[in-house]
């Protein structure tokens, strides 16, 4: 691997070596490298680009790679991922994309994953998304997200975009079972005329099925951003959404909740909290040495671990 290559995957999936497991490595829109285990099979389709990911009933404590690398500039990869996840398995997919923009023309990834969480299946999924450029070139990523899940499955996800995205546009969609659980954790960092929207849609269908979608992020600039965050209850069920925005400068964030009660025993909650960086904070860091400057990115760096 050269250079931008390793630079991008330590970013996005914290690979300084072959990883263990499965792994799938692609690049400028090819596959590089594939690896699969006994439990964890990787296959190429065949009626569009993309990969099937199929993890065996039972298997525990294995993890896949799948991060996807771009360093040609004007090149835009799309990819539908679809994931597996067999019967009472409990697994760690890490996913990304990094961006390495050497030129004038804009460079972009759109991934459509979509998960199929088998009954009392554990999934922890892991997603970051990374830019850097030397030329003038926009980095645009417009990732797609959808979860089926079954019975008593759960699955964690964790997304992060903190530098060199221009822009993006993340959808993810959820509809869940009985006892099924969904938990989504969201930091997001613009500057400059960077924009990022996430919109969220949780189908709560089935008894006892519960989601909580929380997003942290911090909007410089003159950038924007935009959360939305609709959730049906359609029976017995618990959702809950959280916005929580640091502004700053001339940037923008628009907070949108929706919820939708369609039973009585449907609990659903939102919240949200947009604002300046508070003026202790700042002051009770000054008073340790610290300039303003870098007394906010302490703040900012905390507010997003």
């Amino acid at each position: 691997m050269d250079s931008i290559t390793k630079n991008l995957l330590a970013e996005i999936a914290d690979i300084h070596e072959v990883p263990e497991g499965a792994y799938n490595l692609r690049a400028n829109g090819k596959l590089q490298t594939r690896q699969t285990t006994a439990n964890i099979d990787i296959v190429t389709k065949t009626d569009k680009p993309g990969i099937d990911i199929i993890i065996a009933p039972g298997t525990k404590h294995e993890s896949v790679h799948i991060p996807v690398i771009i360093s040609e500039t004007g090149l835009t990869d799309l990819v539908y991922n679809d994931f597996f996840i067999g019967e009472d398995a409990d697994v760690v997919i890490v996913a990304g994309c990094g961006i390495h923009n050497c030129g004038d023309q804009e460079s972009g990834h759109d991934g459509i994953h979509t998960f199929h969480v088998g009954k009392n299946a554990k999934v922890k999924y892991i997603e970051k998304h990374y830019g850097e450029a030397d030329g003038k070139g926009g980095n645009v990523m417009n990732p797609t997200t959808i979860v089926e899940m079954e019975e008593g499955s759960y699955l964690e996800m964790e997304t992060t975009q903190i530098k060199g995205i221009d822009s993006t546009t993340r959808i993810t969609k959820g509809n869940l079972a009985d006892r099924a659980t969904f938990i989504v954790r969201e930091k997001i960092m613009t500057h400059a005329d960077q924009y990022a929207a996430t919109d969220f849609d949780v189908q709560l269908n089935g008894e006892d099925s519960s989601t909580n979608v929380v997003s942290r992020s911090v909007a410089r600039g003159n950038s924007k951003q935009k959360f939305v965050a609709a959730i049906s209850g359609n029976t017995k069920c618990k959702g809950h959404s959280e916005c929580d925005a640091i502004l700053m400068d001339n940037a923008v964030v628009t907070a949108i909740p929706e919820l939708t009660a369609a039973s009585v025993d449907a609990e659903l909650v939102h919240e949200a909290a947009i604002g300046k960086i508070a003026g202790e904070q700042l002051i009770k860091l000054m008073t340790l040495g610290l300039t303003e400057e870098e007394a906010e990115e302490e703040i900012v760096n905390g507010f997003l671990k």
